[in-house]
């Protein structure tokens, strides 16, 4: 589904990602981790096409994206929804016209896009009557929602989620993590993750560890908490000495 090589991208001097592997198949639910201040957020923005990577290829079902823009880009990544970190939902709108923001800013009535946003409303587990709410009434847990929601409007077949429990609390986290898997299996979607948590760990297929610009490995996440690479053993069990903090202490 997704093919990266050799990707980079620099900001000034500062190297972010390094000539980056990856391969994400069809129908795989991938968490990537790594340390903050990694490049994870940066490399999600480069797949989404948000960030145009300075050299490298990424391939999307079979279209090169590199390269593309405007027209051009928004069709090869139609099928293709993103979940911001913190929903960036617009406080100045309700709940309905955020779900419904591209159908509607795109000219097509409100009595046509209702019945759209109710049913997206519906399968993210929130109650209608949250339409007619604005964000500033939501609570954390509820944006991430109502965030994606709006993203199921464009039944993507490739999902990319941008630290989607920042900011909650553990049960919230579990509840969005089970909703999570349940959009990835009802959609038959392809899941791209980016987290600290390693409580998503039980509803990935695979994890893959992100450092100093490159995935440095990948594995099944079934067996991630016995992994013998030392990098995904020291972040997961959040140990101050491994390889992953050797610079820092020299």
């Amino acid at each position: 589904m997704i093919a990266i090589r050799n990707l980079c991208k620099k900001f000034g001097s500062k190297q972010i990602t390094h000539n980056l592997n990856l391969d994400i198949v069809q129908g795989e639910f991938l968490t990537i981790i790594g340390r903050s201040g990694e490049g994870k957020s940066v490399l999600l923005k480069q797949l989404m096409g948000l960030l145009k990577p300075d050299s490298g290829s990424i391939v999307v079902g079979d279209t090169e994206i590199v390269g593309l823009a405007g027209v051009e880009l928004a069709h090869a990544l139609k099928q293709c929804g993103y979940v911001f970190q913190f929903a960036a939902l617009l406080d100045s709108l309700s709940v309905f016209e955020n779900v419904g923001i591209v159908m509607l800013e795109s000219g097509i009535a409100p009595h046509i896009v209702r019945p759209l946003a109710e049913e997206c409303i519906l399968k993210v587990g929130l109650s209608l009557d949250v339409l007619e709410k604005y964000p500033d009434e939501l609570s954390g847990g509820m944006k991430k929602r109502v965030g994606l929601a709006r993203t199921l409007m464009g039944n993507p077949r490739i999902i990319f989620y941008d630290e989607p429990t920042t900011g909650l609390d553990p049960i919230a986290t579990q509840l969005i993590h089970e909703l999570m898997r349940k959009t990835h299996d009802e959609y038959n979607a392809t899941t791209i993750v980016i987290s600290h948590d390693v409580s998503i760990f039980k509803y990935s297929d695979s994890v893959a560890m992100l450092f100093e610009g490159g995935i440095v490995h990948k594995q099944p996440a079934g067996s991630i908490w016995q992994s013998d690479h030392p990098m995904i053993r020291q972040f997961i069990h959040g140990l101050a000495d491994g390889p992953l903090t050797k610079n820092l202490k020299e």
